[in-house]
């Protein structure tokens, strides 16, 4: 039997904790003491082998499909996005609901986006008082929470709208503690002891909000002219290769399957971007020139094209990526990785955050320095906030242009400038890592309007 690779000798359970508590300083806490490759023990979740060398991480995402099974180890995320999710199936089952659900996320679908979020980034901002603080996570949840509600489930006003919005935000704070997070990793907090207890409210709010997606179904099917673009509409309408359509529960659950994996991760990552632009003046500056070269009422997809605003984006999500560690894969069979033989049945999971950390890659890899990304191609294994292979985030080319949409036009109107003057730490909110306090920012003022179009600085 092959040795796995070095672990804390500590109890599972106080590993748990750190991990539900601080899981980056423990990440990095292990690397220093044990290096590329170790192992963690989670309570519930067994014996997990994290890597982080891009070699590594190359052997995983380019091994076949057949190799790993990954939705069994998503199972904790079962009471959020349900059984039938994409992210809990295997094998042909998970091919099918993909192919189903990558069509709205590419090509000319993508584009019929971004005009959207443009006006909601300025129906939110203009709710703003000069002089009046915010804190940027909150503005960006309320961005990207209406971005998927009128996008993903094609609801933007209505009695179903206002009942539903409050209550996916709620359930979205379910889970935004340490503590509340703990629900998910612990099996024991899972117990429905009335509409008054943690895990009651949480599964009540969920009925009704499957209740509310079911009725939304219902009316489309019943009254065709209402289907539009929204990414319910079209996998509503979307056959398999067998001629067969989503069935009512997989719509649903797909739907909450894309909430969660697309409003707080969008969210926390437009909050540390306007912290890092905010707190260096250098690259706000850069960013307000080439934002300003497009002139008054830029074309969206001009905007995403932008070199220097794309590297500020791609900075932030390198810095803290959306979710530390991507989709966990068990092995089918044995495997060799980077000359290490495994066993069937081990855990492998690849951790962006620890590859994005390192010196080798990314000099001075603790400051943020937009420039790397114009100096340098980086690959699919030394970059992947998105994760890689056939787990990759369906949504990644809208969660971009999302970032860069909302940046370019809040940047374009305001000025903002950081309420406090200190570093703000990461911490752990739901499956991912937000900016502890927000990003408290003050509106400062308006900015006048451009004028002709200039040359865009080339950096």
């Amino acid at each position: 039997m092959n040795k796995l690779p070095d672990s804390p000798q500590i109890p599972d359970w106080l590993q748990t904790i750190y991990w539900v508590a601080d899981p980056l300083k423990y990440l990095e806490q292990c690397v220093e003491r044990y290096g590329d490759t170790f192992t963690i023990r989670l309570s519930g979740m067994g014996q997990l082998v994290i890597l982080s060398h891009p070699q590594a991480i190359q052997e995983v995402l380019t091994a076949p499909p057949s190799q790993f099974k990954s939705g069994e180890r998503n199972k904790l995320l079962q009471p959020l996005v349900g059984e039938t999710s994409m992210t809990l199936l295997d094998g042909q089952p998970h091919q099918r609901q993909r192919k189903l659900l990558i069509p709205p996320f590419h090509g000319q679908r993508i584009n019929s986006y971004s005009k959207l979020i443009c006006n909601i980034t300025q129906q939110v901002a203009s709710q703003w008082v000069i002089g009046k603080g915010f804190t940027a996570r909150s503005a960006m949840q309320d961005i990207t929470i209406q971005v998927i509600m009128q996008g993903v489930f094609g609801l933007g006003e209505g009695a179903r709208y206002q009942k539903l919005k409050p209550l996916l935000t709620a359930m979205l704070d379910v889970t935004g503690s340490p503590l509340g997070s703990s629900m998910l990793f612990f099996k024991f907090l899972q117990r429905d002891l009335g509409a008054w207890s943690p895990w009651g409210k949480f599964v009540r709010r969920r009925q009704e909000i499957y209740n509310l997606l079911q009725a939304e179904i219902n009316q489309r099917r019943e009254e065709p002219e209402l289907m539009g673009n929204d990414i319910l509409s079209l996998i509503m309408s979307t056959r398999d290769e067998n001629g067969e359509l989503m069935s009512d529960q997989e719509l649903k659950d797909q739907l909450m399957t894309l909430l969660f994996g697309g409003h707080e991760t969008t969210a926390n990552a437009l909050a540390w971007a306007f912290y890092w632009i905010h707190r260096l003046p250098t690259v706000r500056q850069k960013l307000l020139e080439e934002i300003d070269s497009l002139g008054d009422n830029p074309d969206p997809m001009a905007i995403a094209q932008l070199p220097y605003l794309t590297a500020v984006a791609s900075e932030t999500l390198r810095i803290y990526p959306v979710v530390f560690v991507i989709f966990a894969r068990t092995t089918t069979a044995p495997i060799t990785i980077m000359g290490h033989h495994y066993q069937a049945n081990t855990t492998l999971v690849p951790c962006p955050y620890l590859t994005h950390r390192r010196e080798d890659l990314y000099p001075d890899s603790d400051q943020f320095k937009p420039e790397r990304f114009l100096e340098r191609q980086y690959s699919a294994y030394e970059y992947f906030p998105f994760g890689g292979g056939n787990r990759r985030c369906i949504g990644a080319t809208l969660a971009m242009l999302e970032m860069k949409l909302v940046l370019a036009k809040v940047l374009s109107d305001y000025h903002l400038a950081l309420a406090q003057d200190k570093i703000i730490k990461p911490a752990r909110r739901g499956l991912g890592i937000t900016p502890e306090n927000g990003v408290p920012l003050v509106i400062t003022g308006q900015r006048v309007a451009k004028d002709s179009p200039k040359p865009a600085t080339v950096y």
